[in-house]
C-alpha cells in the first residue's frame, strides 16, 4: 500500500500518477540519458501540480504537512518524474526567503544540495569544494553547508563540474567556491542534522514509491509470463520472492509514512523515526527493485525495459544519504540513550469525552489493590474494551487507543488471557446464550483456563487435513485422535477442540468445533521437550473422549468458519516503545564498537519497523479502510526480526556466552526459542504463498 492512508492522500497519489503518465515522464529520462539537459524543464513541468510546494507556506501555494509532501514524493518516485524535485523541495523547507520559497513552487528557482558540510568560512568568504551536490549542473541556486552553518549559494557564484549520474532522471556535479563573499549568501537558519534528516525523510518517501512500482511490475509479468506450461507465478520460488518483496515494500512504506509523521513530534522523535527510514526504506529498495529484476529475468536485464531505471534510482538514493550504516549507527547510539519511537495518534479532540472516562475509570482501578485489579477491568469491561456489553463496552477503534493510553498512565497492565482470548470471542460470536454464560465470564476472570487442540502432527499449517474423528454416540460425541504443540494442557480447564464428523466433500467441510473438558476420561497428555530444555508444549492424546452436545459451538460440520474468528480476533492496539528482549539486551551490549552499533541500529530498525507495521494496519482501520497489506506481512518481517535480534545478541557477547552468567543463559535460550516463531501458527513459507495468492494474486501452484 501507498503511504497515504486518509482518502484524501490516496485522491492525491493517484492524480499525481495520472499527471505523470499524460506529461510523459519516464519518456523524458530515456531522452535525458545522453543529453542531461533534457531535464531542465522538469521543474516547471511539475509546479503544474505544486509537487515542490505541497509543505511551504500558504503565502506561496502550500500549506499542507509534511506527510502531505511524503505522500507526493512518492507517488512522483513511483513514476520516475525526473529533474531536481527531490532537492528542489527539501531546499524550499529549509529556507526562510519568500521570494525562494515562491521561486522553487513556481519552477523558476531549482536548488543542488549538498549534504555533506565541507566548505569552509574564512574572513567572511566561502570557499571549498563539496564533491557530490545532486541536482547542481541544472540548478540556479545551491544549498551547502559549512564548518559555520548552511547557506543558499547563487549557482553563477559556483564552479559546477557535472559528474556521471548512476540515476538517469536526476543530474550530480561537483562545487567549488572560491572565496565568495559571505555578503553574497543567504543563511539559512537550519542544522546538518536537520538538513540530513529532512533528506532522509523525503528519500525514503522516493523509497517506498520506487520499491512499490518495482513490485508491482514484478507480481503483473508472473502473473502472465508462462514457462514449462506454466504461469511462473504459480512456481514456489517465485512466489516467495515476491512475497518478500512485498514484505520489504511494506516495510518501507511503513518506515517512510512514520518519518514524515514523526517530523512534529519533537526532535528525538523526529530523528529516531528518519535514522529508522534511513536504515529500513533505503535497502529495501535497492532489494525490491533487484528482486523485480530477478522476476523479470532476461527482459529486466535489458536497457528497453524501465526496471533499471528504477534500480539505479534505489542504488542512488541510498549511496547519498551514504549508505545505512551511518544511519543504523546513529541508531543505536540513540537507542542507547533510551530514546524509544512513541507512536501516537492525535484524534483532533474527538477523543475528549472517551478519554475523561478512560481517565477516570483508570485512575479508580489503579488504586485498587494488585489482587483485585482484574476483577475492576472486568466490571468495567475494559479488559476487553473491544467485545460487546457486558463483557467489554463495544469500543471502537479510537475509543481502545484511548483506553490503552489511560491505563497504562495509570499504570494498570492488561490481563493476557492467552487461548482464553481466541476462545471466548468465538462462543461469543456462534456459541449459545447458555454457553455464552458458561464460559465467557469465568473466562475473564481466570476461573477457566484454555488451550487450543487444534494441530496435528499430519495437520499443522495444513489444518484441514485433521484426521481426530468425532463419532455420534447418543447425546453427544465420542472424540479420537492426536493433538500436538497444545500449551497450557497441563494447567487448562477446557480446550477448543476440532474434530471432524464427516468425510464428505472438502476436507474443511466436515470439521465442527468442538468444547473439550480437560478433566474428561481418555485424555493423556504428554509434555513435548523442546530444544530449550523446557517442556511448554504438549501432545494430546483422545481415546474415545465424550463431548454432550452442549459443547459443539456452532453447527456440525461447519467448524471451519469458526475457526476463523478464533485465529483472527485480535484486539486493537498501538504498538509498544521496547523493542523486544533480544533488542534491548543488544543496546546494552554496544561498547562504542561501529561494527557493533550498525548491526545493532539494523536491528533496532526492523523492531520499531515491525511495530509500524500494525500501527499502520490501526490507522487504516481508524480511517475505515479495509485492512491492507501490512498487517498480513507483519508476522513475516516480525519472525525474522525477533529470530535475527535473539542471534544477534549471542554473537554479540562472543565467548562470553559460555559464561552461564544471567544475560548468556537468557541469550541463548532466546535465540533457541525463536526457532518456532517461523513454525507455529502457520510456516513462513506457508505465510508467503498465502500472500503472494491471496494479497499479491499469483496462481495457485
Amino acid at each position: 500500500m501507498p503511504i497515504g492512508i486518509s482518502d484524501e492522500h490516496i485522491e492525491l497519489a493517484t492524480a499525481i500518477g495520472k499527471w505523470a503518465t499524460s506529461a510523459a515522464a519516464i519518456e523524458a529520462v530515456r531522452a535525458a540519458e545522453d543529453a542531461p539537459g533534457e531535464l531542465r524543464g522538469w521543474p516547471a513541468i511539475a509546479a503544474e501540480m505544486g509537487l515542490c510546494a505541497i509543505a511551504l507556506p500558504e503565502s506561496v501555494g502550500g500549506g499542507g504537512g509534511l506527510l502531505d509532501q511524503a505522500v507526493a514524493t512518492e507517488a512522483a518516485a513511483r513514476a520516475l518524474v525526473p529533474g531536481e524535485l527531490l532537492t528542489s523541495t527539501i531546499a524550499g523547507l529549509l529556507i526562510d526567503d519568500p521570494g525562494l520559497q515562491e521561486g522553487v513552487a513556481g519552477g523558476e528557482v531549482v536548488f543542488g544540495l549538498g549534504l555533506s558540510p565541507t566548505l569552509q568560512l574564512s574572513d567572511n568568504e566561502l570557499s571549498g569544494t563539496v564533491t557530490a551536490v545532486v541536482g547542481a549542473p541544472l540548478a540556479t541556486h545551491l544549498l551547502l553547508g559549512s564548518d559555520s552553518g548552511w547557506y543558499v549559494v547563487p549557482a553563477n557564484a559556483a564552479e559546477i563540474t557535472p559528474g556521471v549520474s548512476m540515476d538517469l532522471s536526476r543530474t550530480i556535479g561537483a562545487v567549488t567556491l572560491s572565496e565568495v563573499p559571505l555578503a553574497d549568501l543567504t543563511p539559512v537558519p537550519c542544522t546538518t542534522e536537520q538538513v540530513q534528516q529532512l533528506a532522509i525523510t523525503l528519500a525514503a518517501a522516493e523509497a517506498s514509491g520506487v520499491a512499490r512500482w518495482c513490485l508491482d511490475i514484478a507480481v503483473e509479468y508472473a502473473g502472465v509470463r508462462e514457462q514449462f506450461g506454466k504461469k511462473i507465478g504459480s512456481f514456489q520460488a517465485i512466489k516467495h520472492l515476491c512475497a518478500e518483496m512485498l514484505e520489504l515494500s511494506e516495510s518501507a512504506t511503513a518506515s517512510a509514512w512514520d518519518a514524515a509523521l514523526a517530523a512534529t513530534e519533537g526532535p528525538e522523535q523526529a530523528r529516531f523515526a528518519a535514522l529508522n527510514a534511513g536504515v529500513v526504506a533505503l535497502d529495501a529498495a535497492v532489494s525490491v527493485a533487484k528482486g523485480c529484476i530477478q522476476v523479470l529475468g532476461g527482459i529486466g536485464f535489458t536497457f528497453e525495459h524501465d526496471a533499471h531505471l528504477y534500480l539505479r534510482r534505489a542504488i542512488f538514493l541510498r549511496s547519498w544519504i551514504g549508505g545505512v550504516t551511518p544511519a543504523a549507527r546513529a541508531l543505536a547510539q540513540l537507542a542507547a540513550t533510551d530514546v524509544r519511537r512513541h507512536s501516537t495518534v492525535d484524534f483532533e479532540g474527538a477523543d475528549a469525552e472517551i478519554r475523561a472516562e478512560a481517565s477516570r475509570i483508570a485512575a479508580r482501578i489503579s488504586a485498587l489493590p494488585e489482587s483485585e485489579r482484574r476483577a475492576a477491568l472486568v466490571e468495567t469491561g475494559y479488559i476487553t474494551p473491544h467485545w460487546a456489553k457486558p463483557y467489554g463496552v463495544g469500543a471502537s477503534a479510537m475509543e481502545q487507543i484511548v483506553i490503552d493510553e489511560e491505563l497504562t498512565r495509570a499504570g494498570v497492565g492488561r490481563v493476557d488471557l492467552k487461548i482464553g482470548g481466541w476462545a471466548a470471542p468465538t462462543i461469543l460470536e456462534h456459541g449459545t446464550p447458555e454457553q455464552i454464560e458458561k464460559f465467557v465470564g469465568p473466562t475473564l476472570s481466570g476461573d477457566i483456563i484454555w488451550c487450543q487442540l487444534f494441530s496435528e502432527p499430519g495437520a499443522g499449517s495444513d489444518l484441514a487435513s485433521l484426521r481426530t474423528k468425532a463419532v455420534r454416540d447418543g447425546n453427544g460425541w465420542r472424540l479420537t485422535g492426536q493433538k500436538v504443540w497444545t500449551s497450557l494442557a497441563k494447567e487448562a480447564h477446557w480446550a477448543i477442540c476440532l474434530a471432524r464428523t464427516s468425510t464428505e466433500g472438502k476436507p474443511h467441510a466436515g470439521i465442527t468445533y468442538f468444547l473439550l473438558d480437560m478433566s474428561s476420561e481418555g485424555l493423556d497428555i504428554r509434555p513435548l521437550r523442546e530444544m530449550t530444555g523446557e517442556a511448554l508444549f504438549n501432545e494430546v492424546f483422545l481415546d474415545n473422549v465424550f463431548v454432550p452436545d452442549e459443547c459443539v459451538v456452532g453447527e456440525v460440520n461447519g467448524g471451519w468458519k469458526l475457526t476463523r474468528t478464533t485465529l483472527a480476533n485480535e484486539r486493537i492496539a498501538m504498538g509498544g516503545h521496547r523493542l523486544g528482549d533480544s533488542v534491548e539486551r543488544a543496546v546494552t551490549l554496544l561498547g562504542g564498537d561501529p561494527v557493533k552499533e550498525a548491526e545493532v541500529g539494523k536491528a533496532v530498525a526492523w523492531a520499531t519497523t515491525t511495530k509500524l507495521l500494525s500501527n499502520r494496519a490501526l490507522m487504516r482501520s481508524l480511517f475505515g479502510a479495509a485492512p491492507g497489506a501490512e498487517s498480513s506481512v507483519g508476522k513475516l518481517v516480525g519472525v525474522r526480526s525477533r529470530q535475527d535480534s535473539a542471534e544477534l545478541v549471542v554473537n554479540l557477547l562472543g565467548d562470553r556466552v559460555f559464561s552461564g552468567d544471567d544475560l548468556s543463559t537468557a541469550a541463548v535460550h532466546e535465540q533457541l526459542l525463536t526457532r518456532c516463531l517461523s513454525i507455529a501458527g502457520g510456516t513462513t513459507q506457508v505465510l508467503r504463498n498465502v500472500a503472494g495468492e491471496r494479497i499479491l494474486g499469483l496462481p495457485r501452484g
